[in-house]
């Protein structure tokens, strides 16, 4: 399935501390945990039928910009967006 990525929105459901996109009735999603000034991002999950076409980097993108919009500290148990930060070092002043 190709999508345009430009056209996809991610959404922020802070009740479920999560942002996700949905696409076609599939749900790619980047879980998190706050405490206190932290959020500590957990997963990445994008559908098989989704994967490769940036929606993973779409919701890292998402994630670290509301910590720095929130002046938040990022720990990163997620693997994704570990590399994330790593490729774009614009974020890594935000790791703890």
């Amino acid at each position: 399935m190709q999508i345009a990525l430009n056209d996809l929105q991610v959404i922020h459901i802070q009740e479920n501390h999560r942002f996700e996109i949905r696409v076609d009735g599939l749900v790619a999603e980047l879980t998190y945990t706050l405490l206190g000034d932290t959020i500590t991002f957990l997963r990445t999950g994008v559908p098989s039928a989704l994967e490769g076409q940036g929606l993973g980097s779409k919701l890292a993108k998402a994630g670290l910009d509301y910590a720095r919009a929130n002046g938040l500290k990022v720990r990163a148990l997620c693997w994704f967006v570990n590399g994330y930060i790593q490729r774009h070092p614009e974020y890594q002043d935000l790791v703890t």
